[in-house]
């Protein structure tokens, strides 16, 4: 029997065909020809049928174990919503039978990722959620999980090669070009914009250079129209904060371009770190565009020093990254190959509609 009270024997009686017939067609096994399977999962449609999936799972008799191989939430905020995410689903998934194990890695160390990714595979679980913010290593790792025939759902960072069950986030193509438009908007050329990436290593953190490529492009785009005029960008490669270089980098910045510069975008949650600069120069008029609803980041809004925040939905991210391998392994449902999240533009004005109660 389904959740809404729709039983086998309803929709076998609708679509005039058998139980037996109906159950096939459900469960997705035996053969059923298939104008007569379009038929039956019209019915179901029709009657709005919902199968009682833990009902079925608990049937089923089956455990599952899931590894998640995720940036340490404890060393950097961002980290905590997709961590919670993640939980949330636990939660959810524990009576159908599913345990999840966890192997945080530092997410500036690549010998962490390495020894935490071999960690989760000697594991064998029978799926692996994973944040793979190191391309070049993660591409081994997806190779091994593939001999191994474990399915692996990729969340935050998009590794196109990968032969993944599905990706979890936000397409950063898009939200560099947003990025772009939200710098650009309102201020006519000629104007300069700083790309500012803070502590990554762009040849090796593809969700980064993703946002870079769609900022370029946007502007690009511009360039074709004369009636545009000049937009000018620069780069600046800036160390962890923690490093003296940052704050030595960052103000030669700001004293060799007291007009010129118009706008900062910076490609992930730090938009906060470069923010209390702007304050200390009086260059709060300069735009500042960043990611994510961190409460450092939250601050500096409601201070009118950052302008926009895109907003990656990190607990989504998690939480249906969790929930795309149980769809597959333990609801046998198909699974999309890529869940793109929305870019949601984040203001002073609306941020409250987006935090959690």
């Amino acid at each position: 029997m389904g959740k809404n009270g729709v039983r086998l024997k309803d929709i076998a009686a609708k679509a005039n065909v058998s139980v037996g017939t109906v159950d096939r067609v459900l469960h997705n096994r035996g053969r059923v020809a298939e104008d007569v399977r379009q038929k039956v999962l019209r019915m179901m449609q029709e009657l709005d049928y919902e199968p009682n999936l833990l009902a079925r799972t608990l049937g089923a008799n089956r455990s599952y174990r899931l590894a998640v191989l995720h940036p340490d939430h404890t060393l950097d905020p961002y980290w905590e919503a997709p961590w919670l995410g993640i939980e949330k689903a636990a939660r959810e998934l524990k009576a159908y039978g599913v345990s999840v194990l966890s192997f945080p890695y530092a997410l500036t160390q690549v010998a962490s990722f390495r020894q935490q990714a071999q960690a989760a595979t000697e594991a064998q679980p029978d799926g692996i959620l994973v944040a793979p913010l190191f391309y070049r290593e993660s591409l081994a790792f997806f190779t091994a999980w593939q001999q191994a025939q474990i399915p692996y759902v990729l969340f935050n960072t998009h590794i196109a090669e990968a032969q993944a069950l599905s990706y979890v986030g936000q397409d950063s193509y898009q939200s560099g070009v947003l990025a772009g438009k939200l710098l650009q908007l309102g201020q006519p050329a000629p104007a300069t914009f700083l790309i500012a990436h803070i502590g990554e290593d762009i040849a090796n953190a593809v969700h980064v250079a993703e946002k870079e490529r769609g900022f370029r492009d946007y502007f690009a785009q511009l360039a074709t129209d004369p009636a545009q005029g000049t937009y000018t960008l620069r780069r600046l490669d800036l160390p962890d904060p923690t490093d003296p270089a940052f704050a030595r980098q960052l103000t030669t910045l700001l004293d060799e371009t007291p007009q010129q510069l118009q706008g900062i975008f910076v490609s992930t949650s730090k938009a906060y770190e470069i923010a209390p600069y702007l304050q200390a120069y009086h260059r709060e008029s300069l735009r500042l565009v960043g990611y994510d609803l961190l409460e450092k980041n939250l601050h500096f809004l409601h201070e009118n020093v950052i302008d926009f925040l895109i907003n990656q939905n990190p607990k989504k991210q998690g939480y249906r990254g969790l929930y795309a391998l149980a769809d597959q392994l333990v609801f046998k449902k198909e699974v999309a190959s890529i869940k793109n999240l929305p870019l949601d533009i984040i203001t002073k004005e609306n941020v409250h509609y987006y935090l959690d109660k």
